[in-house]
């Protein structure tokens, strides 16, 4: 879309760049905000800014209208990051069930990444009856229909008392909170670091039509890896006791990706399949361990603590993925599992 619109490679990547960077810049504020007025009102604004922003790339297509709909998109983003996290964990502690998150966040992400199947079908069926046009209104509209399922949502934010701090100090609090006990430390950067590592994702297409699948078939056969992760993800609740062996499934997650390196064929999308399987099991469980060290006022912000440290990360991995592949990626697992065995604290 963006191409057609007359933009260059190099529009394209200052667009991608602005995305980003506003995303990194509100994620913890926005987290503040949902922590100190109203988390239910935060996910309900990120579905709103969405869709105005794909509203915008419809009504203004070019590269400053582009600009405001990334602009408007990394800030919705940055609204619901941490804060469905936090809404979710407390919900399930009303009714004294968050012994349940494992469970509950295994099946969302996993209902997640299955939700790309069938949106990728959607979106061809889409373009081919009406072009980016019809494909940007119904972005709208699914954006919309999320806010309005948010608004049902019942929001159990503490309740705000007289004196409770303002929103600078529920910030400062809340930043606070990531580095004030051992415990809550190192579950944040053993998250942080796993949810940094999901930017191998991005490179997983190129790898897989380096090893000769013809480019017309690469994006099925990419399909199968947010299966595999589902998967991961579905087990993690029924299976959170095995996050103590989460040094041995990232290790075992290490050995797939440097078969896959080492094998350079076709049938290493198997490797990868199964390594993002494992990947994504030992993630939701840390995200699980991280809620229960969390306090409950700052739950929002502290979570988005971590998801801009998973945002850093990520940078730092496509710096290492540019310098040596697959091949460097398989050393960085290893690293991450040593990360990953403190989650037995």
């Amino acid at each position: 879309m963006f191409v057609e619109n007359g933009l260059s490679q190099g529009h394209v990547s200052a667009l991608l760049a602005i995305w980003s960077v506003v995303g990194i810049i509100a994620e913890v504020p926005s987290g503040a905000l949902a922590d100190r007025f109203s988390r239910r009102g935060a996910l309900v604004a990120s579905g709103v800014l969405q869709a105005i922003g794909y509203a915008v790339w419809i009504a203004a297509p070019g590269f400053v209208g582009f600009a405001a709909g990334f602009a408007l998109w990394g800030v919705g983003s940055s609204l619901s990051s941490g804060t469905f996290e936090a809404m979710l964990y407390e919900g399930l502690a009303a009714s004294r069930s968050e012994h349940r998150y494992p469970l509950v966040i295994g099946r969302t992400t996993s209902a997640g990444l299955l939700a790309q199947i069938p949106a990728a079908g959607l979106a061809s069926g889409l373009f081919a009856l009406g072009g980016f046009a019809l494909v940007g209104w119904a972005s709208v509209v699914v954006c919309l229909l999320a806010a309005a399922v948010a608004v049902t949502m019942p929001d159990h934010r503490p309740a705000v008392a007289i004196d409770e701090p303002g929103y600078v100090e529920t910030l400062r609090v809340g930043l606070r909170v990531v580095g004030a006990t051992p415990l809550v430390r190192i579950a944040a950067v053993a998250v942080a670091v796993l949810f940094g590592l999901d930017a191998m994702e991005e490179y997983f297409p190129l790898q897989i039509q380096a090893w000769g699948v013809r480019t017309t078939w690469v994006p099925i056969v990419v399909l199968t890896i947010p299966l595999g992760g589902a998967l991961g993800s579905a087990l993690a609740g029924v299976g959170a006791r095995s996050a103590d062996r989460a040094l041995g499934l990232m290790l075992g997650g290490a050995a797939l990706l440097g078969l896959a390196a080492w094998w350079s064929s076709p049938a290493g999308v198997v490797a990868i399949v199964a390594f993002y399987g494992l990947y994504r099991f030992v993630l939701s469980v840390a995200e699980a361990r991280l809620q229960r060290q969390l306090p409950s006022a700052s739950r929002a912000t502290a979570t988005s603590v971590v998801a801009l440290g998973g945002e850093v990360v990520g940078i730092a991995v496509f710096g290492l993925w540019a310098a040596g592949g697959l091949a460097l990626m398989t050393v960085v697992v290893v690293l991450v599992a040593a990360i990953s065995r403190q989650l037995r604290r």
